[in-house]
């Protein structure tokens, strides 16, 4: 009588712990890990982007060096210089959120933080993913509105010397 009493216990345990779902196959993990994608993509968007807005002030310094020591257009490249200084510590902190993102991954992966516990601390990056974006949109349209009034300037510039 013991034997099947102690069979039946086993079988219990057995199936209790064959079906406890594997963290990383949950639809909420498989979202968080698409998410993920998707932020390091906006990296590298956000990354070109300061590329593009790297060459177009070393164009600007090359362009105003024609140019004698204009008090406006150095106030310019200064303004331009702080953009690009605020757009990098913008892509510095996005590198680590992805990182803490990452981390978030293969501890909700591995069973060390719970479906609730990622849930939540996901939430919190993907907002701060999203602020971040909005403040890369904002310091891009900032970098654009320098570039044309430099343009405007130059433009100036050229004709009262051609006249």
């Amino acid at each position: 009588m013991k034997t099947p009493i102690k069979l039946a216990f086993l079988a219990i345990i057995l199936v209790s712990f064959s079906c406890k779902q594997n963290p990383a196959e949950t639809p909420e993990h498989k979202a968080m890990v698409e998410e993920h994608t998707l932020m390091e993509a906006s990296h590298d968007a956000m990354s070109k982007t300061h590329d593009a807005m790297s060459d177009s002030h070393e164009k600007m310094l090359a362009a105003h060096k024609a140019i004698e020591n204009d008090s406006i257009h150095l106030e310019m490249e200064k303004t331009h210089s702080a953009i690009l200084a605020k757009h990098q510590q913008l892509i510095a902190s996005h590198e680590s959120l992805i990182k803490k993102h990452a981390e978030l991954e293969t501890k909700h992966g591995s069973g060390e933080m719970s479906l609730e516990e990622m849930t939540t601390e996901h939430a919190t990056m993907k907002a701060e993913h999203e602020t971040m974006e909005k403040e890369h949109e904002k310091i891009k349209a900032e970098h654009e509105r320098v570039l044309k009034e430099d343009e405007k300037m130059m433009a100036e510039d050229k004709e009262k010397s051609e006249a």
